[in-house]
């Protein structure tokens, strides 16, 4: 797999060169609780009270869930062989994996081993994503100390963006990454309420206070709009290559220079002041940003869905297509196209509500 990300095919090799190769391993643990490996109809004798190991155990789940799936819905044995059995359309699946660094042995080895020493036609995975850890200001995380905030308590603190934004791009690809809460309201602010948050208020409050709650029309494209076409195209296409290939934080990144973009444009080309002089063209501005606000919800959904809901429901719109043609998608809010001006997106963290947090999760104490 010569294009499987380093960290994943290192960790393969080890296992299967180091210390004298790969070596038997036992499927099975002397454990009170699990799945017993003594059954009724089992063609062994003599494992009472033992149960079978969770990474030769769950991975089968995979295959098994999607069976139930099948089989609560109505649907035929056909319908989940599809997806895995490469007699029955499976080959023409592409099957991608996401674990962290500790899992990848059972991926890339127990249990495709298990799938090839079955002896029938089960689909292989395709492709291994796999991460470095993610440590918590300068330690690691722990349940039994209260060290970290974990998923319950983060939504209590913030909606689910909030978190994703933050996580997808800071993702540790390449090396473990550290969750400070500096660097996360650092991001919050700067990233989700100066940058995406601030143009879609500014866009739609100066549109309702000059023209209304409607995308207003006059004026025509000059070659400041050309170059913001030429910019969107050039930063899409990269930003579609970064998702084909899987490479999550640079793909944030590049969504963030393409909200950049925007703001760049809205600020030299400074609709408030053209108002003053060419309405026409100011409408033409706040046409075109407003029209970025429906483009950026469909690009941005990935990342972070509330928002990109949030923002098709500002515009009114329920067109998701993806901006195959750039300058075709700024032109899908017609002129006299209504749209609401929406809450507040993203609310910046205050040093103060950092700082609670910062203290509340510092550890220290029994959860």
């Amino acid at each position: 797999k010569a294009d499987w990300p380093v960290l994943t095919t290192s960790i393969a090799k080890k296992w299967l060169h180091d210390g004298g190769g790969l070596r038997d391993r036992g499927i099975t643990r002397d454990l009170d609780w699990g799945i017993p490996a003594q059954f009724d109809g089992a063609p062994w004798q003599g494992m009472e009270g033992k149960v079978f190991y969770v990474w030769f155990d769950a991975p089968i789940e995979y295959i098994s869930a999607t069976a139930e799936w099948a089989e609560a819905h109505g649907k035929s044995e056909s319908d989940w062989e599809s997806w895995w059995r490469t007699e029955k359309g499976a080959d023409n699946v592409r099957y991608v994996q996401f674990m962290g660094k500790d899992n990848v042995p059972f991926h890339t080895l127990s249990f495709p081993a298990t799938l090839m020493g079955a002896g029938e036609d089960w689909k292989l995975v395709d492709y291994i994503k796999s991460f470095n850890y993610l440590n918590y200001d300068g330690g690691q995380f722990s349940t039994s100390q209260g060290r970290g905030v974990f998923m319950d308590q983060a939504l209590e603190i913030l909606p689910s963006d909030y978190w994703r934004w933050w996580l997808l791009s800071h993702a540790p690809e390449n090396s473990d990454s550290e969750f400070t809460w500096e660097n996360f309201q650092q991001g919050v602010n700067k990233d989700l309420a100066d940058v995406l948050g601030n143009f879609v208020s500014r866009v739609t409050k100066f549109c309702r206070s000059k023209f209304g709650e409607v995308v207003p029309e006059g004026g025509s494209y000059g070659p400041a709009e050309e170059a913001l076409i030429d910019a969107l195209n050039q930063r899409i296409r990269a930003y579609e290559a970064h998702m084909d290939a899987i490479e999550i934080r640079k793909a944030a990144s590049e969504l963030r220079a393409i909200w950049v973009v925007g703001n760049e444009y809205l600020q030299e080309a400074a609709p408030w002041a053209a108002f003053k002089e060419d309405p026409e063209r100011a409408a033409m501005i706040i046409r075109l940003a407003l029209n970025l606000i429906r483009l950026y919800a469909v690009l941005s959904a990935s990342f972070i869905p509330d928002a990109s809901e949030a923002m098709l429901g500002a515009m009114q719109c329920e067109d998701r297509a993806w901006p195959d043609d750039i300058g075709a998608a700024l032109e899908k809010l017609a002129p006299g196209h209504a749209f609401a001006v929406p809450e507040v997106l993203f609310a910046k963290i205050s040093d103060e509500a950092r700082e609670e947090w910062q203290a509340r999760f510092a550890g220290g104490r029994n959860a």
